[in-house]
């Protein structure tokens, strides 16, 4: 919400490694749920540092106590590990600092 380079270089490294479907669905103002702004890094978002908010979603069992290890997809889980990895390595290596919308 804070960086159109930062949306930019995400969906960038996104598609020239990983390829993911990525939903923006939580990350909207909207978001009945507010999930974005309950978010751990949320505290940086409004201090105005860029952040990318990464979230799997929900499920029945989310956060319950039957919300057990069994329901992660652990393939996908490791392939969005990987696109956090590959956006950070971009970042870290691209000659311009991300601005602020």
């Amino acid at each position: 919400m804070l960086s159109q380079d930062l949306h930019d270089l995400s969906e960038m490294a996104n598609e020239k490694y990983m390829k993911l479907d990525l939903d923006y669905t939580y990350n909207g103002k909207d978001d009945p749920n507010r999930f974005y702004y309950r978010s751990d890094h949320y505290n940086f978002a409004k201090n105005d540092v860029p952040v990318i908010f990464y979230f799997n979603g929900t499920h029945e069992d989310y956060h319950r106590a039957s919300d057990t290890p069994d329901k992660i997809e652990y393939e996908l889980y490791q392939k969005r590990a990987q696109l956090v990895f590959v956006t950070a390595w971009e970042l870290a290596n691209n000659a311009n600092r991300p601005t602020l919308k």
